[in-house]
């Protein structure tokens, strides 16, 4: 997490304006991993985040890189600003991670960047167990490594519960 001060406190009231239900919780979860923001001058109007996160899929256990905070000014909003931040997400996955994670109502737009649907059940582990989690499966996607391993977008996933939203 490499936002300066003044970064920071810019993404920080974004992220609130842009959004009606932000929380704290949020706030800490877009924080820790690799920021792509971007400027209008010193004017922050885009952000994505790929923050570490282990992902269980099927039985096994996988690192990934999990999306948070993507967000565009509203003045910015299709003009090229999130296509331009989340193809940049995307290559930082792709560098990194066996694959990406987040979850969205917006299907459309991360479907044309490459994202995918999961398909199978998801569940959040807490204290060894796993719970079903059957309202997020709608919105998981995925952004596969191109020439990775295979992911068979159909079993369970799983991530680990933290407070806040769990997904």
């Amino acid at each position: 997490d490499r936002l300066d001060d003044r970064l920071r406190a810019d993404l920080r009231a974004l992220l609130w304006t842009s959004f009606d239900h932000f929380t704290e919780d949020d706030w800490e979860h877009t924080l820790g991993g690799v920021h792509v923001v971007a400027m209008d001058g010193l004017r922050v109007i885009g952000h994505a985040a790929v923050v570490p996160r282990r992902v269980y899929v099927g039985a096994q256990q996988e690192a990934a890189g999990y999306v948070e905070g993507v967000v565009v000014a509203a003045a910015e909003r299709s003009t090229g600003v999130g296509r331009a931040v989340m193809r940049e997400i995307g290559d930082i996955i792709g560098s990194a991670e066996l694959f990406g994670v987040l979850s969205t109502g917006a299907h459309g737009f991360y479907r044309r960047l490459g994202w995918e649907r999961w398909r199978g059940p998801s569940f959040v582990v807490e204290d060894g167990r796993r719970r079903r989690t059957a309202d997020e499966d709608d919105g998981i996607m995925v952004l596969r490594r191109p020439g990775g391993e295979p992911v068979d977008l159909r079993s369970p996933i799983a991530v680990d519960a933290r407070s806040g939203d769990d997904w």
